[in-house]
């Protein structure tokens, strides 16, 4: 099984797991530095400001480049799966993607009752169905009532890449 299979795009997330970043530039681009001489200095870390967790500080005389950050195999799939959970369903029918997306965002405003749950479950699947790179099917749906606050559901949610492989989990956390 190669990454191509399970798809190749563009990232738009900072990871499948998580949403946060410092500022909306580590969401879609990938920052790198140039050496003095002009030669690209990839060496894979994050550059910023110094003492911040997770960073590194920039050599001094480095230039800051930013490009498109591409993902590929599991990492895409993944993204593919959490971007269409988050898309209201319907919103790019005007694009000719009448079906993309979920119906999630109907739960906005709603008590959180167990028949809540459910309709929530039931969406989720929905949209998986209609996710191309996974099995129509999820291998798990779990809410973690222990870590649900008073307005939103927290789930996990595993689905089989298409193409085969280990499947592929991620977490949600849906705000009623």
């Amino acid at each position: 099984m190669t990454s191509v299979e399970l798809g190749r795009d563009l990232r738009v997330i900072l990871d499948a797991a998580g949403f946060g970043a410092y500022d909306s530039e580590a969401l879609d681009v990938r920052v790198r530095t140039r050496g003095p001489q002009g030669t690209a200095a990839t060496t894979g870390q994050k550059h910023g400001p110094a003492g911040t967790q997770g960073w590194a500080a920039e050599p001094p005389d480095a230039e800051r480049i930013a490009d498109l950050d591409v993902i590929t195999g599991r990492e895409a799939v993944a993204q593919a799966l959490v971007l269409r959970l988050l898309t209201p369903r319907g919103s790019l029918a005007a694009l000719g993607h009448a079906t993309y997306g979920s119906r999630l965002g109907e739960l906005i405003g709603e008590n959180k009752t167990d028949a809540l749950r459910g309709l929530c479950r039931a969406y989720i699947l929905e949209a998986v169905r209609e996710e191309p790179r996974v099995e129509q099917k999820p291998l798990a749906i779990a809410f973690d009532v222990e870590r649900e606050p008073l307005t939103a559901f927290v789930v996990q949610i595993v689905v089989q890449p298409v193409a085969g492989g280990d499947p592929v989990a991620l977490g949600l956390e849906v705000t009623l």
